[in-house]
């Protein structure tokens, strides 16, 4: 069944392939409407998890800071 993440009145990511890790539902990247994200500086570690990077989103007018986030190289425990 397809998902979708809404913010302010824009469809942010739609896809049937989440992945969920601790509760938390990722996206495919190739799945995101990237006109609504902004990269930030923001970083945070998770020690199983690996380096968190953060996009800002920007959509309707509003912005939502470090709102979303990702592991480009997730440690081998997160991968599974």
């Amino acid at each position: 069944m397809k998902k979708k993440a809404i913010w302010n009145g824009e469809t942010l990511a739609e896809s049937d392939d989440l992945v969920n890790v601790e509760g938390n539902y990722y996206f495919p990247e190739s799945s995101i409407n990237k006109e609504f994200f902004q990269p930030s500086d923001t970083e945070t570690m998770c020690p199983w998890k690996g380096m968190a990077n953060y996009y800002s989103i920007k959509a309707g007018g509003k912005e939502n800071t470090d709102a979303a986030w990702y592991y480009a190289d997730p440690k081998e425990a997160a991968s599974k």
